[in-house]
């Protein structure tokens, strides 16, 4: 449940104490560990392990020692033996904490939200042995923290995100505009890329309402070699107008007013929607993945808890 200074901005404590949701969510007892490298989970990323997992067309970087030569003779073109290793698991974050989303019109802001979320998530990956890191963006900032199994990493994540929010003192009504500055959600994807070792689990948490003609391809190359998770954050406002009402927004110059009982307002504000909708599901699909929604109103551990696998397994 949110305190009352969790509603526009978390601050470290306030993350540090998601440790109780992330509790709930039950993580499996931990196995043995078998060497300094061995993780608690067996992760998609294939090497020279002891689980044999499938033949595949050869790739440059693949080992050459993994060369299956009957079948490259018989396809006539080199195809390599790739094994399942069990090994922690590069756990990365993708926080978008930009202008669009300090905003909410019930529940926490959508900052509040995603911050929850990325913390509820660190403090799981940290108890389940695999590395954590994150890269947290705010349209201004853009901050990398490489994947690491240290409880002082986690809390250097949770530090960076308390500190990228905005707070209603610090916004201005520009910055509640969405962002079109470089540390955007594009920017962040391309740095995933450089970032992420192939098999690493990442979640890309933001509002998605900043997306290019870019995204798609983007997080389809990131999904190619990891598995990947979009939490999209909304607010029912965004997707659905009140029938009647004044209602205020911030603008450039000052507070906008707008009557939602005006036909041709509701008419505009539908179509808008329904043209991002559809370029949102269009994203998706050609990246292939499936998102999941997050509503402001919802409590995180509860939406998570979902979409996590069996006893909060991050699968």
């Amino acid at each position: 449940m949110n305190r009352p200074h969790d509603v526009t901005h978390i601050d470290l404590p306030g993350l540090i104490r998601l440790q109780a949701d992330a509790r709930a969510l039950k993580l499996p007892a931990a196995r043995p560990v078998r060497s300094k490298q061995a993780g608690l989970q067996r992760s998609p990323r294939r090497g020279r392990g002891m689980a044999f997992a499938e033949v595949r067309q050869y790739q440059p970087g693949d080992d050459i020692r993994s060369i299956d030569w009957r079948v490259t003779a018989r396809r006539q073109s080199p195809h390599t033996k790739l094994y399942e290793e069990e090994r922690e698991r590069p756990v990365l974050l993708l926080c978008d904490l930009g202008p669009s989303l300090f905003f909410a019109s019930t529940g926490a802001y959508k900052q509040v939200r995603c911050a929850q979320l990325a913390g509820i998530l660190s403090w799981l990956a940290l108890w389940s042995g695999d590395q954590v890191g994150g890269i947290v963006f705010n349209g201004r900032e853009l901050t990398v923290l490489r994947p690491a199994r240290r409880k002082k990493s986690v809390l250097q994540l949770l530090d960076t995100l308390a500190k990228q929010q905005k707070t209603p003192e610090a916004a201005s009504p520009r910055d509640l505009q969405v962002s079109s500055l470089t540390a955007n959600l594009d920017t962040a994807l391309r740095e995933a890329r450089r970032v992420a070792h192939t098999g690493s689990r990442i979640f890309v948490l933001s509002d998605f309402l900043s997306i290019s003609r870019e995204t798609s391809q983007l997080l389809g190359a990131l999904a190619r070699h990891n598995s990947v998770s979009a939490l999209r954050i909304a607010d029912p406002l965004e997707l659905h107008l009140p029938e009647s009402g004044r209602f205020a927004v911030a603008g450039e110059d000052g507070p906008v007013w707008f009557d939602a009982g005006n036909p041709q307002f509701q008419q505009a504000w539908h179509e808008k929607v329904q043209r991002h909708e559809a370029e949102l599901a269009d994203c998706f699909r050609t990246s292939g993945i499936v998102p999941a929604t997050v509503m402001t109103n919802d409590e995180p551990a509860v939406v998570l808890q979902s979409q996590l696998g069996p006893r909060g397994r991050i699968g």
